[in-house]
């Protein structure tokens, strides 16, 4: 399971399908969509309570959870223990990054830090965690507007993925005199999820907009991306306050109060605000699928100003317009989509395509189709398929021997080893993916070769995922623990292949996964849910702690999908999505399409940002499961259906 905000997890077994229990609550507590909305995100169960760390590994977490949070008083006195510890670099790190944020993880303009920091550049340069500060120090430098020093750093930070550090990078080129037209271009197509603009990215939205970059009606629509999240604060931080802002707010809580108070206000405001208005109320009745979303949605669209839509709000006015079938607005509203929206996600290329088709336009459609062909993901088999192509699983190119005793012998691979071993995957991966940088097709390959032996699966999966146009889809794609799952599989006539492309979504392959909220192992298992299956299936004697077992886990998972399987009429699609989120959910979303739709549609228009990425990658994943498993040709439209708004009764399944 995966994402910073939120996750859940469930499984399993052959259910009678009618019931109309239910369950109590309990078993409500802890369905699948509460704990995918309490966290998304999967990590290695620590190790910090295991007896087989030694008494410095402790120290060593106790430092890390310090530095965490900013305790730069415990941080140093921790470090000054651990003086001989032998990962000496991280020890430093830990104490310095505390003197550089406050408590509430703001970064310090004034600290005592510099020479430190310096000296730590200069000492690790080139390594991972050197970056990791450099970007810690680039929001130091920024908060300072020392931007001499700020861009001599800058020009150095190796993964520029901090949004905070690219808007100072922006306020430093508007120091210089750079023309506000470019930097305000920049600044929209950098500013997409309100959630990493910090203090920097209002700044710099101001800076722009007093210089006429931005109208205050673009200004406004930044702060609405804040309110429309519930980020008052942040709101408050840009110069225009939304005039629209108490429409947003309450179509967050009922959108159709909004809509009916704000209808009979349109003649107080002027155009750019009331579109502005319909475009949030549209966005609300759009996740909730209700049908009045187009209703709404057109009410803007008529106005036009579609540059003064959020990027949640263009996204989820195409995913209305696909459950209504309103293939112009789908194709008009991508057409006005700010650039980078349009490009972050292969969604918005395929149902571009999709409408051009739709509309008549074969020839832009297939120009469309093929650009995306050649790409691994849900949305290349679409195209595919459409284009009357088979999916298929490119040519293998094995892992050269020496190649991979070359990267075995790597110091930095055994670095992030050493980190997983004590519970620290966050570490771990950033050493690993590090040092990734700069290999080519066949040294990833040999390094994803070399994870797979050492039992690295989400290792092996995620490097062998990166290459370019030389891949080896049995390392992207794995099967381990076969020999336990396929019969457990074969007794419930549960197809293998859709179950591999849902353990590598749910764990990657992780045996002691662990979510936020308890689920655990490789079918990523909520203990409640265990229970209930467990009984089910007539394991009378289970426990929770048993989720640990391999055999265990994946019987319950297999059983749990199966279940939620047969009572979702055999849809892959509703199963995958009832497995992540629970099994009333998909109900729920089925009842609400105005008409029956193909799955991609349905799989589009989830209103749980998670389980919609999770169906997806599902699906796909199983393609290529099938693809490499037999000589069947997969279908990922087949296996998607179509999907109709069928009355549903409720059912046991927790």
């Amino acid at each position: 399971m995966l994402q910073r905000k939120t996750t859940k997890l469930i499984n399993k077994h052959v259910l009678q399908s009618l019931v109309l229990i239910a369950l109590a609550s309990a078993t409500a507590d802890f369905s699948h969509a509460q704990k995918k909305q309490a966290s998304n995100q999967v990590t290695a169960k620590k190790k910090s309570s295991d007896t087989s760390l030694r008494s410095d590994d402790r120290m060593f977490l106790e430092l890390r959870e310090a530095s965490k949070n900013n305790d730069a008083n415990k941080a140093k006195d921790l470090g000054q223990k651990l003086s001989n510890y032998d990962i000496a670099d991280y020890v430093t790190y830990f104490q310095i990054k505390p003197r550089l944020f406050d408590k509430s993880g703001a970064p310090r303009a004034e600290t005592t830090a510099d020479d430190s920091v310096g000296q730590f550049l200069k000492k690790y340069a080139g390594t991972a965690l050197a970056d990791r500060l450099r970007n810690d120090w680039l929001l130091v430098l920024g908060k300072r507007k020392d931007w001499s020093n700020f861009d001599r750093e800058y020009a150095q930070f190796v993964l520029d993925d901090d949004i905070q550090v690219k808007c100072y990078a922006l306020q430093s080129r508007f120091s210089k005199g750079e023309p506000v037209a470019m930097l305000a271009a920049e600044t929209k197509n950098i500013l997409l999820d309100s959630r990493h603009f910090g203090e920097a990215c209002p700044e710099t939205v101001n800076l722009i907009y007093r210089e006429g970059g931005f109208s205050k009606y673009e200004v406004a629509t930044f702060s609405r991306m804040a309110i429309e999240n519930n980020f008052e604060t942040l709101s408050n931080r840009f110069d225009v306050t939304d005039p629209v802002a108490d429409v947003v707010r309450s179509a967050r809580k009922s959108p159709e109060i909004a809509f009916r108070s704000f209808d009979k206000k349109t003649w107080r405001t002027n155009k750019e605000n009331t579109a502005a208005a319909w475009g949030s109320v549209g966005q609300y009745f759009a996740k909730r699928l209700d049908p009045k979303a187009m209703e709404v949605f057109r009410l803007q669209h008529e106005l036009g100003q579609h540059h003064l839509l959020t990027p949640e709000t263009q996204e989820w006015k195409v995913r209305a317009a696909l459950r209504e079938g309103d293939w112009q607005i789908v194709k008009e509203t991508i057409e006005h989509m700010t650039p980078s929206v349009k490009k972050r996600d292969p969604a918005w290329t395929y149902w571009y395509a999709r409408a051009q088709k739709e509309l008549g336009d074969e020839s832009l459609a297939k120009e469309g189709l093929q650009a995306l062909v050649d790409q691994y993901h849900f949305y290349g088999q679409l195209a595919r398929e459409d284009l009357g192509m088979k999916i298929y699983v490119p040519k293998r190119v094995p892992a050269e021997e020496s190649l991979v005793k070359q990267m075995s012998s790597n110091k930095a691979f055994a670095r992030a080893v050493r980190f997983y071993d004590m519970g620290l995957r966050f570490e771990g991966n950033r050493e690993w993916n590090w040092e990734l940088r700069g290999l080519s097709d066949k040294q990833l390959i040999a390094v994803a070769e070399h994870a797979k032996r050492i039992g690295l699966y989400d290792r092996a999966v995620n490097t062998a995922d990166r290459t370019k146009s030389e891949h080896d889809f049995s390392l992207r794609y794995p099967t381990p623990f076969k020999e336990s799952l396929a019969p457990i599989a074969r007794s419930i006539s549960l197809d293998t292949n859709w179950t591999y492309g849902l353990i590598r979504q749910e764990s990657r392959f992780i045996m002691n996964a662990r979510s936020h909220v308890g689920a655990s192992g490789l079918m990523q298992v909520m203990p409640a849910t265990a229970k209930y299956v467990a009984k089910k299936i007539g394991m009378n004697s289970f426990k929770p702690a048993q989720l640990d077992d391999m055999k265990v886990n994946l019987t319950l998972g297999s059983n749990y999908l199966n279940m939620v399987l047969q009572d979702l009429d055999g849809s892959w699609a509703l199963a995958s999505a009832a497995y992540n989120a629970g099994p009333r959910r998909p109900k729920m979303w089925r009842e609400k399409l105005p008409r029956a739709v193909e799955g991609a549609i349905f799989a589009e228009t989830i209103p749980f940002n998670e389980t919609r990425g999770y169906v997806k990658n599902v699906l796909a994943n199983a393609s290529y499961y099938t693809a490499m498993s037999s000589n069947k040709t997969p279908s990922l439209k087949q296996n998607l259906g179509m999907v109709s708004p069928k009355r549903s009764v409720l059912s046991e399944l927790p």
